[in-house]
Protein backbone atom coordinates (compact mmCIF):
# COMPACT_ATOMS: atom_id res chain seq x y z
CA UNK A 1 0.00 0.00 0.00
CA UNK A 2 1.47 3.59 -0.96
CA UNK A 3 1.10 6.78 1.27
CA UNK A 4 1.56 10.39 0.27
CA UNK A 5 4.84 12.32 2.09
CA UNK A 6 4.78 15.36 0.78
CA UNK A 7 5.32 15.18 -2.97
CA UNK A 8 6.39 11.67 -2.68
CA UNK A 9 4.88 8.23 -2.31
CA UNK A 10 5.83 5.87 0.26
CA UNK A 11 5.30 1.94 0.72
CA UNK A 12 3.56 1.40 4.12
CA UNK A 13 4.27 -1.64 4.91
CA UNK A 14 1.78 -3.60 6.98
CA UNK A 15 1.64 -7.11 8.98
CA UNK A 16 -1.61 -8.68 9.64
CA UNK A 17 -0.68 -12.76 11.10
CA UNK A 18 -3.61 -14.82 11.84
CA UNK A 19 -4.13 -15.34 15.29
CA UNK A 20 -2.72 -18.55 15.55
CA UNK A 21 0.24 -17.36 14.20
CA UNK A 22 0.04 -14.44 16.73
CA UNK A 23 -0.44 -17.22 19.44
CA UNK A 24 2.48 -19.06 18.63
CA UNK A 25 4.91 -15.85 18.71
CA UNK A 26 3.40 -15.55 21.92
CA UNK A 27 4.16 -18.61 23.36
CA UNK A 28 8.00 -18.65 22.27
CA UNK A 29 8.85 -15.43 23.37
CA UNK A 30 7.62 -16.32 27.03
CA UNK A 31 10.17 -19.49 26.04
CA UNK A 32 12.79 -17.38 25.61
CA UNK A 33 12.38 -15.17 28.40
CA UNK A 34 11.93 -18.09 30.27
CA UNK A 35 14.81 -19.58 29.45
CA UNK A 36 17.14 -16.49 30.04
CA UNK A 37 15.77 -16.58 33.51
CA UNK A 38 16.43 -20.44 34.34
CA UNK A 39 19.78 -19.67 32.79
CA UNK A 40 20.82 -16.58 35.25
CA UNK A 41 23.23 -18.10 38.35
CA UNK A 42 20.64 -17.00 40.47
CA UNK A 43 17.96 -19.90 39.16
CA UNK A 44 20.27 -22.68 39.30
CA UNK A 45 23.02 -24.21 41.23
CA UNK A 46 25.90 -24.50 38.44
CA UNK A 47 25.03 -27.20 36.33
CA UNK A 48 22.59 -25.77 34.15
CA UNK A 49 23.91 -24.27 30.51
CA UNK A 50 21.70 -22.40 27.79
CA UNK A 51 20.40 -25.71 26.61
CA UNK A 52 19.26 -27.22 29.33
CA UNK A 53 17.60 -23.90 30.35
CA UNK A 54 16.35 -23.93 27.15
CA UNK A 55 14.86 -27.40 27.20
CA UNK A 56 13.48 -26.53 31.24
CA UNK A 57 11.54 -23.49 29.73
CA UNK A 58 9.57 -24.88 26.84
CA UNK A 59 8.58 -28.28 29.13
CA UNK A 60 6.98 -25.65 31.54
CA UNK A 61 5.85 -23.20 29.04
CA UNK A 62 4.30 -26.37 27.38
CA UNK A 63 3.60 -27.73 30.80
CA UNK A 64 5.05 -31.07 29.15
CA UNK A 65 7.46 -32.42 32.42
CA UNK A 66 10.10 -33.62 30.09
CA UNK A 67 13.62 -32.66 32.16
CA UNK A 68 17.45 -33.06 31.24
CA UNK A 69 18.25 -32.48 35.65
CA UNK A 70 16.42 -32.90 38.58
CA UNK A 71 14.54 -29.80 39.50
CA UNK A 72 14.59 -30.20 43.07
CA UNK A 73 18.37 -30.55 42.94
CA UNK A 74 19.34 -28.58 39.89
CA UNK A 75 17.63 -25.44 40.20
CA UNK A 76 17.41 -22.94 43.56
CA UNK A 77 14.21 -21.62 45.16
CA UNK A 78 13.87 -18.94 43.05
CA UNK A 79 14.38 -21.40 39.77
CA UNK A 80 11.94 -23.52 41.21
CA UNK A 81 9.21 -20.27 41.36
CA UNK A 82 10.12 -19.53 37.80
CA UNK A 83 9.53 -22.71 36.03
CA UNK A 84 6.05 -22.44 38.28
CA UNK A 85 4.93 -19.13 36.80
CA UNK A 86 5.71 -20.80 33.32
CA UNK A 87 3.75 -23.97 33.97
CA UNK A 88 0.99 -21.38 35.53
CA UNK A 89 1.00 -19.47 32.56
CA UNK A 90 1.59 -22.59 29.96
CA UNK A 91 -0.74 -24.15 31.71
CA UNK A 92 -3.84 -21.53 31.78
CA UNK A 93 -2.76 -20.23 28.50
CA UNK A 94 -0.61 -16.58 27.69
CA UNK A 95 -2.92 -14.74 26.47
CA UNK A 96 -6.23 -16.10 29.08
CA UNK A 97 -3.71 -14.59 31.81
CA UNK A 98 -3.06 -11.15 29.67
CA UNK A 99 -7.02 -10.73 29.58
CA UNK A 100 -7.25 -11.39 33.09
CA UNK A 101 -4.13 -8.74 33.98
CA UNK A 102 -6.02 -6.14 31.45
CA UNK A 103 -9.06 -6.87 33.01
CA UNK A 104 -7.54 -6.15 36.28
CA UNK A 105 -6.24 -2.88 35.05
CA UNK A 106 -9.55 -1.76 33.62
CA UNK A 107 -8.02 -1.89 29.91
CA UNK A 108 -10.64 -3.08 27.65
CA UNK A 109 -9.66 -6.26 25.48
CA UNK A 110 -9.74 -5.45 21.97
CA UNK A 111 -10.82 -7.87 19.06
CA UNK A 112 -7.46 -8.89 17.98
CA UNK A 113 -6.77 -10.46 21.60
CA UNK A 114 -10.57 -11.37 21.43
CA UNK A 115 -9.52 -13.56 18.37
CA UNK A 116 -6.11 -14.79 19.84
CA UNK A 117 -7.55 -15.61 22.88
CA UNK A 118 -10.30 -17.58 21.04
CA UNK A 119 -7.85 -19.78 19.20
CA UNK A 120 -5.87 -20.75 22.58
CA UNK A 121 -8.94 -21.74 24.11
CA UNK A 122 -10.46 -23.47 21.09
CA UNK A 123 -13.61 -21.32 20.57
CA UNK A 124 -15.51 -21.06 17.17
CA UNK A 125 -17.82 -17.79 18.53
CA UNK A 126 -15.71 -14.50 20.31
CA UNK A 127 -18.77 -14.63 22.89
CA UNK A 128 -18.42 -14.79 26.07
CA UNK A 129 -14.82 -15.33 25.81
CA UNK A 130 -14.33 -12.58 29.13
CA UNK A 131 -16.97 -14.93 31.11
CA UNK A 132 -14.86 -18.39 30.24
CA UNK A 133 -11.68 -16.72 31.31
CA UNK A 134 -13.20 -15.96 34.40
CA UNK A 135 -14.54 -19.36 34.81
CA UNK A 136 -10.76 -20.47 34.32
CA UNK A 137 -9.15 -18.34 36.77
CA UNK A 138 -12.12 -19.13 39.59
CA UNK A 139 -11.52 -23.03 39.01
CA UNK A 140 -8.04 -22.83 38.96
CA UNK A 141 -7.43 -20.89 41.74
CA UNK A 142 -9.94 -22.84 44.08
CA UNK A 143 -8.91 -26.40 42.66
CA UNK A 144 -4.38 -24.94 43.32
CA UNK A 145 -5.69 -23.77 46.84
CA UNK A 146 -7.11 -26.78 47.82
CA UNK A 147 -4.78 -29.21 46.28
CA UNK A 148 -1.80 -27.77 48.34
CA UNK A 149 -3.31 -27.42 51.15
CA UNK A 150 -3.85 -31.79 51.37
CA UNK A 151 -0.42 -31.80 49.72
CA UNK A 152 0.90 -30.01 53.12
CA UNK A 153 -0.89 -32.52 55.22
CA UNK A 154 1.68 -35.01 53.83
CA UNK A 155 4.91 -32.86 52.95
CA UNK A 156 5.11 -30.34 55.89
CA UNK A 157 5.62 -33.44 58.68
CA UNK A 158 8.42 -34.90 56.47
CA UNK A 159 10.09 -31.93 55.12
CA UNK A 160 9.16 -29.10 58.10
CA UNK A 161 8.05 -25.51 56.61
CA UNK A 162 9.59 -26.55 53.51
CA UNK A 163 6.62 -28.68 52.43
CA UNK A 164 4.80 -25.73 52.19
CA UNK A 165 6.60 -24.83 49.19
CA UNK A 166 7.02 -28.59 48.12
CA UNK A 167 2.96 -28.82 48.19
CA UNK A 168 2.07 -25.23 46.63
CA UNK A 169 4.71 -25.99 43.64
CA UNK A 170 3.17 -29.94 43.67
CA UNK A 171 -0.25 -28.30 43.33
CA UNK A 172 0.79 -26.25 40.29
CA UNK A 173 2.68 -28.67 38.82
CA UNK A 174 -0.40 -31.51 38.65
CA UNK A 175 -3.68 -28.98 38.06
CA UNK A 176 -1.65 -27.67 34.95
CA UNK A 177 -0.84 -31.49 33.81
CA UNK A 178 2.94 -30.46 33.75
CA UNK A 179 4.71 -33.42 36.07
CA UNK A 180 7.36 -31.44 37.23
CA UNK A 181 8.21 -32.77 40.51
CA UNK A 182 10.99 -31.78 43.13
CA UNK A 183 11.83 -35.26 43.75
CA UNK A 184 14.52 -37.25 41.24
CA UNK A 185 12.05 -40.26 41.36
CA UNK A 186 9.03 -38.15 40.96
CA UNK A 187 6.11 -39.45 43.72
CA UNK A 188 7.23 -43.01 43.76
CA UNK A 189 7.96 -43.17 47.94
CA UNK A 190 4.69 -41.85 48.26
CA UNK A 191 3.24 -44.71 46.35
CA UNK A 192 0.81 -46.09 48.87
CA UNK A 193 0.15 -42.80 50.41
CA UNK A 194 -3.97 -42.02 49.87
CA UNK A 195 -3.56 -38.25 50.49
CA UNK A 196 -0.87 -37.77 47.52
CA UNK A 197 -2.66 -40.95 45.64
CA UNK A 198 -6.08 -39.05 45.72
CA UNK A 199 -4.94 -35.33 45.34
CA UNK A 200 -2.75 -35.30 42.83
CA UNK A 201 -4.86 -37.39 39.73
CA UNK A 202 -8.26 -35.24 40.71
CA UNK A 203 -5.81 -32.13 40.51
CA UNK A 204 -4.74 -33.26 36.75
CA UNK A 205 -8.11 -35.16 35.99
CA UNK A 206 -9.76 -31.48 37.15
CA UNK A 207 -7.36 -29.09 34.99
CA UNK A 208 -7.49 -31.67 32.38
CA UNK A 209 -10.77 -32.60 31.93
CA UNK A 210 -11.75 -28.66 30.29
CA UNK A 211 -12.83 -25.57 32.09
CA UNK A 212 -16.15 -25.67 29.54
CA UNK A 213 -17.22 -28.80 30.91
CA UNK A 214 -16.67 -27.57 34.87
CA UNK A 215 -18.33 -24.16 34.40
CA UNK A 216 -21.11 -26.45 32.23
CA UNK A 217 -21.70 -28.85 35.41
CA UNK A 218 -21.35 -26.35 37.64
CA UNK A 219 -24.75 -24.36 35.88
CA UNK A 220 -26.60 -27.03 34.62
CA UNK A 221 -25.97 -30.01 37.58
CA UNK A 222 -28.47 -32.00 35.29
CA UNK A 223 -27.28 -34.76 33.23
CA UNK A 224 -29.50 -34.00 30.59
CA UNK A 225 -28.91 -30.63 30.38
CA UNK A 226 -25.77 -30.88 29.77
CA UNK A 227 -23.81 -30.29 26.45
CA UNK A 228 -22.87 -33.06 24.12
CA UNK A 229 -19.32 -31.84 24.63
CA UNK A 230 -19.69 -32.13 28.26
CA UNK A 231 -21.84 -35.43 28.05
CA UNK A 232 -18.63 -36.76 25.66
CA UNK A 233 -15.96 -35.57 27.91
CA UNK A 234 -17.40 -37.13 30.98
CA UNK A 235 -18.26 -40.75 29.41
CA UNK A 236 -15.00 -40.55 27.47
CA UNK A 237 -12.96 -39.78 30.53
CA UNK A 238 -14.48 -42.13 32.51
CA UNK A 239 -13.69 -45.14 30.05
CA UNK A 240 -10.24 -44.22 29.78
CA UNK A 241 -9.67 -44.33 33.50
CA UNK A 242 -10.97 -47.78 33.95
CA UNK A 243 -9.80 -48.71 30.61
CA UNK A 244 -6.09 -47.34 31.69
CA UNK A 245 -6.11 -48.25 35.50
CA UNK A 246 -7.76 -51.90 34.83
CA UNK A 247 -4.68 -52.37 31.93
CA UNK A 248 -2.36 -51.35 33.72
CA UNK A 249 -2.71 -53.44 36.85
CA UNK A 250 -3.35 -56.55 34.61
CA UNK A 251 0.34 -55.90 32.86
CA UNK A 252 2.32 -55.11 35.39
CA UNK A 253 0.79 -57.18 38.37
CA UNK A 254 3.79 -59.58 38.66
CA UNK A 255 6.55 -57.31 36.98
CA UNK A 256 9.18 -56.90 40.16
CA UNK A 257 10.59 -53.78 38.34
CA UNK A 258 6.55 -52.14 38.73
CA UNK A 259 4.19 -53.61 40.77
CA UNK A 260 5.87 -56.95 41.62
CA UNK A 261 7.76 -55.96 44.80
CA UNK A 262 4.65 -54.21 46.04
CA UNK A 263 1.82 -54.93 48.98
CA UNK A 264 -1.45 -55.11 47.50
CA UNK A 265 -3.00 -52.10 48.59
CA UNK A 266 0.31 -50.25 46.73
CA UNK A 267 -0.33 -52.45 43.69
CA UNK A 268 -4.08 -51.01 43.84
CA UNK A 269 -3.01 -47.27 44.29
CA UNK A 270 -0.55 -47.52 41.45
CA UNK A 271 -2.84 -48.96 38.91
CA UNK A 272 -5.06 -46.30 39.42
CA UNK A 273 -1.97 -43.52 39.04
CA UNK A 274 -0.38 -44.84 36.52
CA UNK A 275 -3.82 -45.68 34.69
CA UNK A 276 -4.65 -41.68 34.64
CA UNK A 277 -1.08 -39.92 35.05
CA UNK A 278 -0.90 -40.97 31.18
CA UNK A 279 -3.36 -38.40 30.10
CA UNK A 280 -0.90 -35.28 29.85
CA UNK A 281 -0.66 -35.77 33.60
CA UNK A 282 3.20 -36.92 33.90
CA UNK A 283 3.96 -37.99 37.47
CA UNK A 284 4.34 -41.24 38.42
CA UNK A 285 5.01 -43.57 41.15
CA UNK A 286 6.59 -46.26 39.79
CA UNK A 287 9.68 -47.14 37.70
CA UNK A 288 8.69 -46.13 34.04
CA UNK A 289 11.57 -47.42 32.80
CA UNK A 290 10.80 -50.92 33.94
CA UNK A 291 7.28 -51.14 32.52
CA UNK A 292 6.94 -54.25 29.64
CA UNK A 293 6.64 -53.25 26.37
CA UNK A 294 3.17 -53.63 25.98
CA UNK A 295 2.10 -51.38 28.80
CA UNK A 296 4.65 -49.14 27.16
CA UNK A 297 2.24 -49.16 23.86
CA UNK A 298 -0.91 -48.66 26.27
CA UNK A 299 0.78 -45.50 28.53
CA UNK A 300 1.84 -44.55 24.72
CA UNK A 301 -2.21 -44.62 23.26
CA UNK A 302 -3.21 -43.19 26.52
CA UNK A 303 -0.79 -40.06 25.80
CA UNK A 304 -1.37 -39.54 22.68
CA UNK A 305 -5.38 -38.96 23.47
CA UNK A 306 -4.88 -36.69 25.97
CA UNK A 307 -7.65 -34.61 27.97
CA UNK A 308 -10.07 -31.88 27.04
CA UNK A 309 -10.34 -29.11 25.17
CA UNK A 310 -9.63 -25.80 26.79
CA UNK A 311 -8.07 -27.53 29.71
CA UNK A 312 -4.38 -27.29 30.78
CA UNK A 313 -4.04 -31.16 28.80
CA UNK A 314 -2.41 -31.93 25.22
CA UNK A 315 -2.58 -34.77 22.88
CA UNK A 316 -5.37 -34.77 20.60
CA UNK A 317 -8.30 -34.77 23.30
CA UNK A 318 -10.89 -37.32 24.40
CA UNK A 319 -13.83 -36.01 21.93
CA UNK A 320 -11.63 -36.04 19.12
CA UNK A 321 -11.16 -39.69 19.93
CA UNK A 322 -14.70 -40.21 20.63
CA UNK A 323 -15.82 -38.28 17.40
CA UNK A 324 -13.74 -40.67 15.58
CA UNK A 325 -15.43 -43.80 16.76
CA UNK A 326 -18.69 -42.59 16.40
CA UNK A 327 -17.78 -41.85 12.63
CA UNK A 328 -16.30 -45.30 12.29
CA UNK A 329 -19.65 -46.89 13.57
CA UNK A 330 -21.87 -44.88 11.94
CA UNK A 331 -19.42 -45.51 8.20
CA UNK A 332 -20.30 -49.90 9.33
CA UNK A 333 -23.78 -49.10 9.93
CA UNK A 334 -24.65 -47.32 6.50
CA UNK A 335 -25.22 -43.84 8.11
CA UNK A 336 -24.49 -40.27 6.96
CA UNK A 337 -24.96 -38.60 10.01
CA UNK A 338 -23.18 -39.24 13.53
CA UNK A 339 -25.21 -39.67 16.67
CA UNK A 340 -24.72 -39.42 20.32
CA UNK A 341 -27.09 -38.25 23.11
CA UNK A 342 -29.82 -37.45 21.26
CA UNK A 343 -27.60 -35.01 18.93
CA UNK A 344 -25.90 -35.10 15.61
CA UNK A 345 -22.17 -34.35 14.84
CA UNK A 346 -21.68 -32.58 11.43
CA UNK A 347 -19.53 -32.89 9.09
CA UNK A 348 -17.09 -30.09 9.35
CA UNK A 349 -16.60 -31.54 12.81
CA UNK A 350 -15.69 -35.09 11.45
CA UNK A 351 -13.27 -32.93 8.99
CA UNK A 352 -11.50 -31.20 11.59
CA UNK A 353 -11.17 -34.52 13.61
CA UNK A 354 -9.44 -36.47 10.76
CA UNK A 355 -7.13 -33.31 10.04
CA UNK A 356 -6.41 -33.01 13.73
CA UNK A 357 -5.82 -37.02 13.84
CA UNK A 358 -3.45 -37.39 10.64
CA UNK A 359 -1.03 -33.99 11.33
CA UNK A 360 -0.82 -35.09 14.77
CA UNK A 361 0.02 -38.59 13.64
CA UNK A 362 2.75 -37.71 11.15
CA UNK A 363 4.25 -35.03 13.66
CA UNK A 364 4.76 -37.81 16.04
CA UNK A 365 5.93 -40.46 13.20
CA UNK A 366 8.03 -37.86 12.16
CA UNK A 367 9.54 -36.90 15.53
CA UNK A 368 10.49 -40.59 16.28
CA UNK A 369 12.21 -40.87 12.74
CA UNK A 370 14.21 -37.56 12.82
CA UNK A 371 15.23 -38.44 16.36
CA UNK A 372 16.18 -42.04 15.39
CA UNK A 373 18.77 -40.68 12.48
CA UNK A 374 21.24 -39.01 15.44
CA UNK A 375 20.34 -41.74 17.99
CA UNK A 376 20.04 -45.52 17.72
CA UNK A 377 18.99 -46.08 20.65
CA UNK A 378 15.91 -48.72 21.80
CA UNK A 379 13.17 -47.70 19.71
CA UNK A 380 10.50 -48.24 21.70
CA UNK A 381 12.56 -45.47 24.33
CA UNK A 382 12.68 -43.34 21.55
CA UNK A 383 9.19 -43.61 20.43
CA UNK A 384 7.47 -43.49 24.27
CA UNK A 385 9.85 -39.82 24.51
CA UNK A 386 8.53 -38.33 21.39
CA UNK A 387 4.94 -39.52 22.10
CA UNK A 388 5.29 -37.71 25.73
CA UNK A 389 6.44 -34.52 24.25
CA UNK A 390 3.63 -34.62 21.48
CA UNK A 391 0.66 -35.54 24.37
CA UNK A 392 2.88 -32.89 26.60
CA UNK A 393 2.59 -35.76 29.09
CA UNK A 394 6.27 -35.80 30.61
CA UNK A 395 6.53 -39.23 31.54
CA UNK A 396 9.74 -40.84 30.55
CA UNK A 397 12.10 -43.98 29.62
CA UNK A 398 15.33 -42.29 30.22
CA UNK A 399 15.95 -41.84 26.34
CA UNK A 400 16.13 -38.15 26.37
CA UNK A 401 19.40 -37.18 29.30
CA UNK A 402 20.77 -39.52 26.14
CA UNK A 403 19.97 -37.31 23.47
CA UNK A 404 22.50 -35.46 21.63
CA UNK A 405 21.53 -31.62 20.75
CA UNK A 406 19.86 -32.25 17.72
CA UNK A 407 17.82 -34.66 19.30
CA UNK A 408 16.93 -32.61 22.01
CA UNK A 409 15.88 -29.84 19.72
CA UNK A 410 13.65 -32.30 18.28
CA UNK A 411 11.78 -33.09 21.43
CA UNK A 412 11.94 -29.07 21.86
CA UNK A 413 10.09 -28.56 18.75
CA UNK A 414 7.21 -31.22 19.15
CA UNK A 415 6.80 -29.91 22.90
CA UNK A 416 5.93 -26.49 21.54
CA UNK A 417 3.79 -27.96 19.16
CA UNK A 418 2.14 -30.48 20.63
CA UNK A 419 0.94 -27.38 23.41
CA UNK A 420 0.33 -24.77 20.59
CA UNK A 421 -1.69 -27.27 18.95
CA UNK A 422 -1.45 -28.82 15.18
CA UNK A 423 -4.42 -27.09 13.80
CA UNK A 424 -3.27 -23.44 15.47
CA UNK A 425 0.33 -24.21 13.50
CA UNK A 426 -1.28 -25.10 10.48
CA UNK A 427 -4.10 -22.88 10.90
CA UNK A 428 -2.33 -19.99 8.67
CA UNK A 429 -0.81 -22.25 5.84
CA UNK A 430 -4.29 -22.23 4.64
CA UNK A 431 -7.13 -20.20 3.93
CA UNK A 432 -10.66 -20.90 3.50
CA UNK A 433 -12.16 -19.62 0.11
CA UNK A 434 -14.99 -20.74 -2.09
CA UNK A 435 -14.04 -22.69 -5.24
CA UNK A 436 -14.01 -20.79 -8.24
CA UNK A 437 -13.94 -23.98 -10.58
CA UNK A 438 -15.69 -27.13 -9.44
CA UNK A 439 -14.73 -30.56 -11.31
CA UNK A 440 -16.82 -33.47 -12.18
CA UNK A 441 -16.80 -35.85 -9.34
CA UNK A 442 -14.06 -39.11 -10.04
CA UNK A 443 -13.91 -42.11 -7.98
CA UNK A 444 -10.96 -44.02 -5.85
CA UNK A 445 -11.07 -47.86 -4.07
CA UNK A 446 -10.04 -47.66 -0.77
CA UNK A 447 -9.97 -51.11 1.13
Amino acid sequence: MLRRVGSRWKARKSINLPPPAVLVLVYLVFTVLGALVLWLPISHNGDIGLGEAIFTSTSAVTVTGLVLADTGSAFTGFGQAVIAILIQLGGLGLMTTAVLVLGALGIQVGMPQRMVLREEVNQTSLSNLTVLVRIILVIALVCQTVGALLLALVFVPQYGWGGVWQAVFHSISAFNNAGFALHPDSLSQWVGNPIVNITIPLLFILGGIGFIVLGDIYQKRNWMKLTLHTKLMLVGTLVLILWGSLAFGVLEWSNPETLGQLTLGEKLWASWFQGVTPRTAGFNTINTGGMHDSTSLLTMTLMVVGGGSTSTAGGIKVTTLAVLLLASVAFFRRRTVLHAFGRSIGLEEVMKVMALTTISMLLVLSGIFIVSISHDGDFLDLAFEVTSAFGTVGLSRGATGELDGFGRAVIIFIMFIGRVGPLSIGFFLATRSVPRVKYPPGQIYLG
